[in-house]
């Protein structure tokens, strides 16, 4: 296995060529503020390939003003959309394919590997974009399959092509399938999966930016492009997922490959794909970087034998596989995966669904996935300084005297575009839950209405479930079906009640925070009643709605709520004071 490509015995310390975007003469472009020694020219041709390289670049060039990096874009791929908006927003210097020759480049790095690289003699450094060679993938050149991550034989027979690896078993691999690689592999390891390792110390931070409380179980939905790709199989399983599973015990993302951003294009998935899903709370993680907190944050991980599964499977996370290509290449990490992952139920919804799930998480032996990681990544943790090194004798350059560059931590994410969940189908069963002998928790278990209704059985037991609406919620359907309308603020709670009772004619509560941790809950019989120990206004009406269905008292009583069984979560203690007596009525 090759670690460092050959270099001269001694390496020139400064360049002859021509300064970019002069063609002309050394270096001495009469416009340039700075002198370079080198220029590194980047491919940017697709969003995943050019933001592989923006994530590790930064550490490797930091603060070495000898060389001047500069992106040059090809526009030939078919999901190329989003490319210089990606570049123009990270402040990139970018010129335009054709003139590559005018910037006279030292080295070309890209992590695409469908490059037509122009002709010339610097050597061509090739990044994954991905883990290692794992898929078949439509040739852009003729009408068959290759392997991903291999450059034309034409580079590999000019000598000026470097594939970067992550394992040793990635060399073999590429022996084998083509004989022409030999020499010129590089175990780098994966500088990304680096980024995810030292990520994992901040994983509370991770979760908090991406809005998921403590006590909430994250489930990532990972799909990578194409029709075998779990989202390509089964769209509509962020959705099911949304509807099975408790909104007081669950938070789900979904991270999907940046090919079917490009494609599809951001309007199509969020308005003809995925609006009510979107609508029920899914948190739809941007196409670029956040992906990696995601993941970070990340309590099991739905996927399919895409990269991002796998990358989640070597941190440690509880993995069920949704689907999983033909095109996967056998005895790689991503097939041995396959062999040890659990599978999800193909259309599985409901009871059936959130069973799965929580047998996934709960079930998980630690380490099983340990073996996947050692057959994927090299000495964990050495991927940067490694690339340096790498990238540096390409150059011909000396590496600086700085200390070798570690996985840099992982920023936080934006905070997610996520759609507030305004309306729940709210499940109520077990005990009457008011204090006394035998009295036993009432069993709340709310689900985001928008996914759909629950199944029978989901949590309801021999209890009840109504429809519970915020004042805000935009679907005219669900609003005007609700029996139970929520407020979050009002200066005149009262005043509150009243108007909304009035103006929604088919509710028979209406709630809202009247201060904190206390809810005023008005009834369609002219009762209201004061509720302490809680500022949710589903909480409180659920409460009261369960104690109305059943029969206790409602002056002065004390409820517990039991939401769920998520680890972390407990008893959800309420004082119920009546404080406008009316025509007591139970409710139908």
């Amino acid at each position: 296995m090759n670690t460092t490509p050959p270099s001269p015995a001694a390496p020139a310390e400064t360049g002859t060529g021509s300064e970019p975007g002069t063609g002309q003469g050394p270096r001495t472009d009469r416009w340039a503020t700075f002198h370079a020694d080198r220029t590194l020219v980047v491919a940017a041709r697709t969003v995943t390939s050019t933001v592989r390289v923006l994530e590790c670049l930064p550490a490797l060039v930091r603060d070495d003003g000898r060389i001047s990096v500069v992106f040059a874009h090809d526009p030939t791929s078919a999901f190329g959309e989003g490319v210089l908006d990606l570049l123009h927003d990270a402040g990139c210097r970018v010129i335009p394919w054709d003139r590559i020759p005018e910037a006279a480049p030292d080295l070309i790095l890209s992590a695409s590997e469908n490059i037509e690289v122009p002709a010339g003699d610097c050597p061509v450094l090739v990044l994954p974009h991905g883990i290692g060679f794992q898929k078949l993938v439509p040739d852009s050149r003729a009408d068959r399959v290759r392997l991903s991550g291999l450059v034309p034989d034409a580079l590999l027979e000019a000598g000026r092509a470097w594939l970067a690896v992550s394992h040793p078993g990635q060399e073999e691999q590429l022996l084998a399938a083509h004989p022409k690689t030999a020499g010129h592999t590089l175990l780098v390891g994966d500088p990304c999966y680096d980024e995810l390792l030292a990520g994992l110390a901040r994983r509370p931070a991770h979760r908090r930016a991406l809005g998921v409380p403590d006590d909430r179980r994250l489930v990532v939905v990972s799909s990578t492009w194409a029709r075998s790709s779990l989202i390509g199989q089964d769209p509509k399983l962020p959705a099911r997922l949304l509807a099975a599973l408790p909104y007081d015990e669950y938070r789900v993302a979904l991270v999907l490959h940046p090919n079917i951003w490009s494609r599809h294009g951001a309007w199509q998935l969020r308005t003809s794909q995925l609006a009510s899903a979107l609508a029920a709370g899914l948190i739809l993680v941007p196409p670029v970087h956040d992906w990696r907190s995601a993941l970070v944050a990340a309590d099991l991980v739905i996927g399919d034998h895409g990269s991002v599964t796998l990358y989640g499977a070597a941190l440690g996370t509880p993995v069920l596989l949704g689907a999983f290509g033909e095109e996967s290449v056998p005895g790689t990490a991503a097939a041995s995966l396959a062999r040890l992952a659990p599978r999800l139920e193909p259309g599985a919804g409901g009871t059936e669904l959130a069973a799965t799930v929580a047998a996934a998480v709960e079930g998980y032996e630690p380490g099983r996935y340990v073996p996947v990681a050692r057959q994927a990544f090299a000495e964990p943790g050495r991927a940067h300084a490694r690339l340096r090194g790498a990238l540096y004798r390409l150059l011909r350059l000396a590496e600086p005297d700085s200390a070798p560059p570690c996985a840099p931590s992982l920023p936080l994410p934006e905070p997610p575009r996520a759609t507030p969940c305004t309306a729940w189908w709210v499940t109520t069963g077990g005990g009457s839950g008011v204090t006394g002998p035998g009295a036993g928790p009432i069993a709340v278990r709310r689900f985001p209405a928008a996914a759909g209704e629950p199944a029978p059985g989901d949590g309801s037991g021999t209890g009840s479930t109504h429809l519970a609406c915020e004042d805000t919620e935009p679907d005219r359907h669900l609003a005007e079906s609700a029996s139970v309308v929520l407020g979050r603020a009002a200066g005149d709670p009262a005043g509150w009640v009243a108007d909304t009772l009035a103006a929604w004619p088919g509710a028979a509560l209406a709630a809202v925070t009247a201060e904190p941790g206390a809810v005023l809950v008005g009834l369609r019989d002219g009762r209201t009643l004061a509720v302490e120990g809680s500022g949710d206004p589903g909480l409180a009406a659920a409460a009261v709605y369960a104690c109305l269905r059943s029969g206790p008292p409602l002056a002065d009583a004390e409820v517990t709520l039991r939401l769920g069984t998520v680890p972390g979560q407990g008893l959800v203690r309420l004082r119920l004071r009546l404080s406008l007596q009316g025509g007591a009525q139970p409710l139908p």
